[in-house]
């Protein structure tokens, strides 16, 4: 099995990407006449004797062996030119083979985030109109149960075991194929639709968004540009959609040992060993996976010498996780956070030095999170907030330097369109007809600062409208997450837009009491009235564990935990949480009664039994995720072990979640602006 290269040196070339012309399949068939025998994909293949991950590699040339052949398995089952598939694969190497082989043959991917839930990945479907499936066994079950989204498929693939739908499997195509000649290539490249990706929906209808590859392409150029990337790296891969750009560049990438939608929980010690055993250059990782890993390098006095380049995106990155990461990490590697969208990719990068020595400090004064500049070509404005539509600029729509409004970017790397949502075209876009541009709205509020930086304030639909104005979530957000003993802090509004209450929902350091809470609440209030942006918030509710997103488990679920604020302060939360505890009280009565006078009916016995099995086995089974909460609420191990089989998660999902230790800053009022 061939060995992966050692890290670039100055002598290396860079990567040799072909132009938007081309497809994207033709760039991986480029770089595997040229290197053939280089090591693309190392993924993790089970475990050892010993527990350890075991891995395997792919060279280049394999790698286009197999999407050569399935290229030409799909042409003969009826795959071809334009044919909208939707992709369902695990994060491995057969998803960047199927990926490649649909693109060689000119088809569609459709890929939906399924962390967004079935029924909302099924209208997502339907919109598409899919006109083949590929995906596992449990996928296809779905299909069937869900036959209104997918009337349109006729080709079936099954990645596994095929059960009763008919069709095709990965492996007869793998071993048999259609049988007769290859397949001609299909010509796309330029314009050519080359997959649609769907928004996650977190905040709002999930959207479709149309990629060319003239785009993939302008998306490839500018992630190299902003993080320098070159062909020699070793890529530790924690998002898909970076391993592709791996492929391009030809660089090798390594699948991480963790699962995608864990990211915030994952163990950060097989990466570590992946790191350290392949000689990781570069990764790409979300704030929640960063900070895990910057933690256990510092706990471990773990060096990782060949790391040169870490880029976090995905949600705005804590100050103080950029620090830790700049603590552990070699001096001289670099640290990026970049911001982007579904729909354009990369906006803008900030490095680490500018930010520790320049913009850190201005968050806790309530400016908001620096994302850097845009990268060349790549153009960034700010214009007024609005909640409809504006199809064309005119003079005036754009805001004064250092003022909030909605950033909207242009360039090559930017969707031009949703695929079949002329509504979301109209909300999205903003065509300049003085020289042609057509604009993006990101939906993200900020502002530009005199040196041409991007100021993130907080999503538009997420503001908070005020009878005295509107509050912009992440800006405000800054100001109260300075305190030592806050985790983090989300700003969210109760009540119609216009005469909203605003609400501040806290995460606190693990282990502080109801006396603590208290006195802490009264400290927050003295931040905020210290700054103008915060002056009037002085209602905070303390919030066991913020919901997250699926994709970077970074992004803050505000319109959840909005629903939970009205809740507590209408008093309807406290009860439902009464209530259901009242459940396992009820389920633990039932299985008294039956130890005292058991019954001979087979229906009661039955249901005995399940009442058994939940309040016995499902109850203990929480246990190891109680026992942090626990902690962090003050509860020893005895007293978290008797209240979770007492009431389950009833109980201690209404905990609050635990957290590290953070480091103090300094006070707000010390805070001088650079």
């Amino acid at each position: 099995m061939t060995t992966v290269h050692p890290n670039a040196t100055a002598a290396t070339p860079g990567p040799q990407l072909l132009t938007g012309a081309h497809g994207l399949a033709e760039q991986l068939a480029h770089n595997a006449r040229t290197f053939p025998g280089k090591t693309a994909i190392v993924h993790p293949d089970g475990r050892n004797a010993d527990g350890s991950v075991r891995y395997r590699e792919l060279t280049y040339g394999q790698l286009q062996e197999q999407v050569d052949a399935l290229a030409d398995a799909f042409a003969g089952i009826g795959i071809g030119h334009g044919t909208r598939t939707v992709l369902m694969a695990a994060p491995g190497p057969d998803l960047f083979v199927l990926l490649f082989a649909l693109l060689r043959r000119g088809a569609v991917p459709v890929v939906v985030d399924p962390g967004m839930g079935v029924r909302r990945m099924l209208h997502c479907y339907r919109a598409v109109g899919a006109e083949a499936f590929v995906g596992p066994p449990l996928a296809h079950a779905v299909r069937v149960l869900g036959r209104r989204a997918f009337s349109g498929v006729r080709v079936k693939v099954t990645l596994g075991r095929r059960w009763g739908w008919g069709g095709h499997t990965l492996a007869a195509l793998r071993t048999g194929g259609p049988g007769g000649p290859p397949a001609e290539r299909a010509e796309v490249g330029g314009e050519d639709l080359m997959m649609i990706g769907f928004t996650t929906g977190s905040t709002g209808p999930a959207k479709g968004v149309e990629y060319t590859h003239r785009m993939a392409a302008a998306m490839a150029a500018a992630v190299r540009a902003a993080h320098d990337r070159d062909r020699g790296e070793v890529s530790l891969v924690t998002l898909p959609l970076y391993g592709v750009f791996d492929l391009l560049f030809g660089s090798t990438l390594v699948l991480a040992p963790l699962a995608p939608s864990k990211v915030g929980r994952a163990d950060p010690g097989p990466l570590v060993a992946a790191m350290l055993r392949y000689r990781v250059s570069t990764m790409f990782a979300s704030p929640a996976l960063l900070r895990r890993l910057a933690d256990h390098l510092a706990a471990h006095s773990t060096e990782l010498p060949d790391l040169r380049c870490v880029v976090s995106g995905g949600a705005p990155v804590p100050a103080e996780v950029v620090g830790t990461l700049r603590r552990v990490l070699d001096p001289g590697a670099a640290i990026h956070v970049s911001y982007g969208a579904t729909e354009a990719l990369p906006i803008t990068s900030i490095e680490s030095a500018e930010i520790l020595a320049r913009t850190a400090a201005m968050g806790p004064l309530g400016a908001g999170t620096c994302v850097g500049r845009p990268g060349p070509g790549t153009r960034v404005r700010i214009v007024e907030i609005s909640d409809g539509p504006q199809p064309s600029w005119y003079d005036g729509l754009e805001v004064p330097e250092g003022t909030v409004g909605e950033i909207v970017v242009s360039g090559g790397q930017v969707s031009a369109r949703y695929h079949a949502a002329p509504a979301a075209d109209a909300a999205h876009k903003i065509h300049e007809e003085a020289d042609g541009t057509r604009w993006h709205r990101t939906g993200d509020l900020g502002r530009l600062d005199a040196e041409g930086r991007l100021w993130f304030a907080g999503r538009r639909t997420q503001r908070v409208r005020t009878a005295d104005g509107d509050l912009y979530t992440v800006a405000c957000e800054g100001v109260f997450n300075a305190h030592p003993l806050v985790r983090r802090t989300a700003l969210v509004g109760v009540g119609a837009a216009g005469a909203q209450r605003p609400v501040v929902c806290v995460e606190t350091d693990p282990g502080l009491t109801d006396r603590q809470w208290l006195q802490l609440t009264a400290e927050l209030r003295d931040l905020g009235a210290a700054r103008p942006q915060t002056a009037g918030l002085d209602l905070f509710l303390r919030h066991p564990g913020f919901p997250v997103d699926v994709r970077h488990n970074a992004k803050i679920g505000r319109e959840q935990l909005a629903r939970w604020a009205a809740g507590r302060l209408d008093g309807s939360g406290r009860w439902r949480g009464r209530a259901l505890r009242a459940v396992p009280l009820a389920g633990w009565a039932y299985l008294a009664a039956g130890l005292l006078h058991p019954v001979d009916q087979p229906v009661l016995a039955a249901l005995w039994w399940i009442d058994a099995f939940l309040s016995v086995v499902v109850h203990a089974a929480q246990i190891p995720a109680a026992l942090p909460r626990g902690r962090a609420a003050g509860h020893g191990p005895a007293a978290t072990t008797a209240l979770t089989m007492l009431y389950g998660a009833t109980w201690w999902r209404r905990l609050p979640a635990a957290a590290r230790p953070v480091a103090p800053l300094a006070p707000a009022d010390a805070l001088e602006v650079r």
